[in-house]
C-alpha cells in the first residue's frame, strides 16, 4: 500500500493535501506535516496546503489560496476525514487521483486509495508512520507539525489512545531538534483576555441530573463576548475537564453560518461516539462531535447521554 502512495506521489508534478472542515491540531498537523515532507523531498513539485484557516495553528504553517485549474492533473490527499461531506474544499472532486488517510471508525469509501487505521491516537502519528516508511525526508517544519497534531489528538498524551507507539513516533519526530517549547506555548499558554474568557465560561456550565456538564452559546452570545465561533467551539470544550465527578462534558455553541449547533463531546470514560453517530457525527470514544439543528435537538442529545450513563452503571 505504501509503494502505491509514494508511486502516486511520483507520478504527479501537483499534489493538493486536504482534511476537514473546523480544522482540529491534528488535521492541520497532518496536512503541513505531510506537506513539508513532500516539499524537501521532492522540491520541484507543486504542493499546497488548502482548507479552511484556524489561526490558532498558524505557528505551524498557513493554508495556500490556489486556482481552480491546478486541481485538473492534481493528486489530492484527504487526511483525518472519515466521510465526503466533512473534507473543507468540496473542489477535491477534479482532482486526478484521490488518497484517503485517516484513523476515525471507516465510514465511507472515497478515493483510489484508502488508508485507515483506527489503532493510532491521531492521523498525524498515522502519517508520521507513513512518511518513514515511504522514507520521505523529515524536516524540523514537518516534525513540528505532525508532533502537534500528535499531542493535541493523544490529550497531551493522557487518553486511552496513547499507546507505546505514540511515544516512539513522537521521540522519532523529536531528533529533528525542532522546539518543543514553541509548540507547547503556543498550544496552552493564553493571554489574559482568553484566560478571562475561560472564567467565565467555567461559571456558566452546568449539569444534568446524571453529572454530564454542558454550556450552550448561542450566536448572541458570541456577538455580546465579541468572539468567533472558533474561540468558543473547541477552546472552550475543556473547560469542564478534569473536574471529579463529570465524566461527559459537551459544548454546544451555535454558528450561524452554517446555522447549525455544534456538539463537541468529550468523555475520560464512556464511550460517547455512539451517541455523536446517533446525530450524524462522529470521532472517537472520548473525543467526537455532530451538527444538531437546534438546541432543543442539543437537549435531546443531553438525554441520551444521560441515559448513557445510567446503562454503563446499571445495566440495560
Amino acid at each position: 500500500m505504501f509503494n502505491k502512495v509514494l508511486k502516486a506521489i511520483k507520478e504527479h508534478d501537483t499534489i493538493i493535501i486536504q482534511r476537514h472542515l473546523r480544522p482540529d491540531g491534528d488535521a492541520l498537523g497532518s496536512q503541513i506535516g505531510l506537506k513539508e515532507a513532500i516539499k524537501a523531498t521532492f522540491p520541484r513539485k507543486k504542493v499546497f496546503a488548502v482548507g479552511d484557516q484556524t489561526e490558532r495553528y498558524n505557528f505551524i504553517g498557513e493554508m495556500d489560496v490556489i486556482e481552480d485549474k491546478l486541481y485538473k492533473d492534481a493528486l489530492v490527499f484527504i487526511l483525518d476525514t472519515s466521510e465526503a461531506f466533512m473534507i473543507s474544499d468540496d473542489r477535491y472532486k477534479m482532482a486526478k487521483y484521490i488518497i484517503k488517510i485517516d484513523h476515525h471508525i471507516y465510514k465511507e469509501s472515497y478515493g483510489d486509495i484508502a488508508i485507515v487505521d483506527t489503532e493510532y491516537e491521531s492521523c498525524a502519528g498515522l502519517v508520521a508512520d507513513i512518511i518513514f516508511k515511504m522514507k520521505l525526508k523529515m524536516t524540523e517544519s514537518a516534525a513540528k507539525a505532525l508532533y502537534t497534531g500528535i499531542v493535541t489528538d493523544s490529550g497531551r498524551f493522557r487518553y486511552e489512545s496513547t499507546t507505546s507507539r505514540t511515544f516512539l513516533t513522537a521521540a522519532k519526530l523529536l531528533e529533528t531538534k525542532f522546539n518543543m517549547t514553541e509548540v507547547y506555548n503556543n498550544l496552552y499558554s493564553d493571554d489574559l483576555e482568553t484566560v478571562r474568557l475561560r472564567a467565565n465560561f467555567v461559571l456558566r456550565f452546568q449539569l444534568t441530573k446524571n453529572n454530564v456538564a454542558y454550556i450552550k452559546t448561542t450566536k448572541e452570545d458570541l456577538k455580546n463576548l465579541g468572539i468567533d465561533f472558533y474561540s468558543v467551539s473547541r477552546t472552550m470544550v475543556n473547560t469542564m475537564a478534569g473536574i471529579k465527578g463529570i465524566d461527559i462534558w459537551v459544548n454546544f455553541t451555535e454558528d450561524e453560518e452554517n446555522n447549525v449547533v455544534v456538539a463537541e463531546i468529550r468523555s475520560n470514560k464512556y464511550n460517547i461516539n455512539t451517541i455523536a453517530t446517533k446525530y450524524g457525527g462522529g470521532g472517537h470514544k472520548g473525543a467526537s462531535g455532530a451538527s444538531l439543528k437546534s438546541f432543543e435537538e442539543a437537549d435531546q442529545m443531553l438525554e441520551d447521554l444521560d441515559n448513557l450513563i445510567l446503562e454503563e452503571n446499571y445495566g440495560k
